[in-house]
C-alpha cells in the first residue's frame, strides 16, 4: 500500500473506535469524563419560592392599598423554615436565599428602605407582583432532564451533580494506555546524554497530552533489539487498549516496530500517509486492540496525535469529534510537495476572528519551535500557494500565544 490521504487515514481509524465500558466513581472525580447516564432534577428547581435580594417581604395587595410603611414582625433567614406574615400590612425582613414568607409577595430591597425603630419604610411608589422572588420550579421541574449521557462533564455538570445529590456517577472507562519508545540513542530525563544520545521526549510529550483528555498513561523504552521488542510488546498487547509508539516505523535498518507487529498478528491497517510531518505513521489492530505508532520526530509525533489519536478517543467514548476550528492565514505561505501540511502557527484573536501566523522552524525535529507556535495549521495536498486571508482548520494545543 503507497501513501494515503490524511483524510482516508482518519476514516480508518474512526472506523476502529472501541468502547472501554463504565465505571461509578465519586462525582468530584468525574472532571473531564464523559457522562454515561442521564441526570434528573430529584426536585424542583428552585424547590421553593426564593428570596433573591436581602430586603423585606410583604404583601403586594397592601402596597397597592397606599401602605409605604410597615412594622416588621420578624426574620426569615436562609437555610431556616418559612415563617409566616401574620399581619399583612406589616413586613418580614427576609435574606438572599431564604424561603419567601407565607403571605408574602413582594420583596423590596434594603437600599429602597428607611428602617428606624422597627418601621420600615419604602422610598419607592411602584412595585411588581412577584418582584425579586425566583418563582418555584422557574428553572427546572422534578424529572427533568438536567445533563444527557455522553456529555463531557465541566465544572458546571460538577455543580449539577451535587445540586442533585449525586455523589457516584458512571463515566466511560478510560483506556489503559501504554506508551513505548525505542532506540539505543535514548536515555532518561535525569541523565547526562553522551554526544551521541539524547534524552527521552517524546514519550512525556505524548503522556501530557493524553492528560489533557484525563487519561493516566504508562510508559516504556526498549531497545533496538528485535527478540526483546517483540517479548515485550506482546505482554503490552495483552495487557492495554491502546499501544503508542514514538519511532521505529520508517525504513532504517533499526526501525523493527511494523515487522514486529506483523509477526504478533497485528493487523496493519495502513502505512504512511500524505503528510508532513508525520509520513511514516503507522496504524493498526488486534482484537480490540490498537496500535498508533507515530514517527520518531518530536514534531510528527506530536501533531499525529492530535490529529489522529484525539478524534479516535473522543468518538470511542462518545463525545463529539468534529474539529470546527478554523483560521485565516495572516501572511503568504509556499510549500511545494502535494501533500499535507502541518504549519506550525502562532493563533490570536482579531475583533472575534482567529488569525494564524506561520512560525519558521527546522523540520520535524524541531520540538523548541512548538514552545514557540500554537498549533497547526493544516494546509492541503492540492495546491502549494496559500493566500494570505484563506481560511483552514487548525489543531489547537494552547489558545493563544
Amino acid at each position: 500500500m503507497g501513501l494515503i490521504s490524511t483524510h482516508k487515514a482518519l476514516e480508518i481509524i474512526l472506523n476502529e473506535t472501541e468502547g472501554f465500558g463504565v465505571e461509578g466513581i465519586p462525582f468530584l472525580e468525574s472532571l473531564g469524563r464523559v457522562l454515561k447516564e442521564d441526570i434528573y432534577a430529584d426536585r424542583d428547581f428552585p424547590p421553593f419560592n426564593r428570596v433573591s435580594m436581602d430586603g423585606i417581604a410583604l404583601s403586594f395587595d397592601a402596597f397597592e392599598r397606599g401602605l409605604r410603611e410597615f412594622k416588621i414582625e420578624g426574620i426569615q433567614p436562609a437555610g431556616s423554615k418559612q415563617i409566616t406574615l401574620h399581619n399583612t400590612n406589616n413586613c418580614i425582613e427576609a435574606m438572599t436565599g431564604a424561603v419567601l414568607p407565607h403571605n408574602s409577595d413582594v420583596i423590596i430591597p434594603y437600599e429602597l428602605l428607611d428602617i428606624k425603630n422597627g418601621i420600615a419604610k419604602v422610598n419607592i411608589n411602584e412595585v411588581k407582583y412577584f418582584q425579586n422572588i425566583h418563582k418555584k420550579s422557574m428553572d427546572r421541574n422534578f424529572g427533568d432532564i438536567l445533563l444527557r449521557e455522553n456529555t463531557l462533564i465541566s465544572s458546571a455538570e460538577i455543580g449539577v451533580l451535587a445540586t442533585v445529590g449525586k455523589n457516584k456517577v458512571k463515566v466511560t472507562r478510560q483506556p489503559k494506555v501504554m506508551i513505548i519508545s525505542t532506540g539505543d540513542e535514548l536515555v532518561e530525563v535525569d541523565q547526562i546524554p553522551q554526544n551521541h544520545q539524547i534524552r527521552r521526549s517524546n514519550v512525556y510529550t505524548l503522556v501530557s497530552l493524553l492528560k489533557r483528555l484525563n487519561i493516566q498513561a504508562e510508559t516504556a523504552h526498549i531497545q533496538d533489539d528485535k527478540f526483546t521488542l517483540k517479548t515485550k510488546i506482546e505482554k503490552y498487547l495483552e495487557a492495554y487498549d491502546v499501544l503508542l509508539f514514538s519511532g521505529a516505523v520508517s525504513k532504517g535498518k533499526f526501525d523493527f516496530i511494523p515487522e514486529i507487529l506483523d509477526d504478533l498478528d497485528v493487523e496493519k491497517r495502513f502505512h504512511r500517509v500524505s503528510q508532513r510531518p508525520g509520513k511514516p505513521f503507522w496504524f493498526g489492530k488486534k482484537n480490540h486492540k490498537t496500535i498508533f505508532a507515530f514517527p520518531g520526530n518530536p514534531v510528527s509525533t506530536f501533531v499525529s496525535c492530535l490529529k489522529y489519536f484525539y478524534p479516535w478517543y473522543q468518538k470511542s467514548v462518545g463525545v463529539n469529534y468534529q474539529n470546527n476550528d478554523f483560521a485565516v492565514l495572516s501572511e503568504d505561505f509556499s510549500f511545494p510537495p502535494e501533500v499535507t501540511y502541518f504549519l506550525q502557527v502562532k493563533i490570536e484573536s482579531k475583533n472575534g476572528t482567529i488569525y494564524a501566523t506561520p512560525i519558521k522552524g527546522k523540520g520535524s525535529g524541531d520540538l523548541a519551535n512548538l514552545v514557540d507556535a500554537s498549533a497547526f495549521l493544516e494546509l492541503p495536498a492540492d495546491k502549494s500557494n496559500f493566500v494570505k486571508g484563506e481560511v483552514f482548520p487548525i489543531l489547537r494545543y494552547r489558545d493563544f500565544k
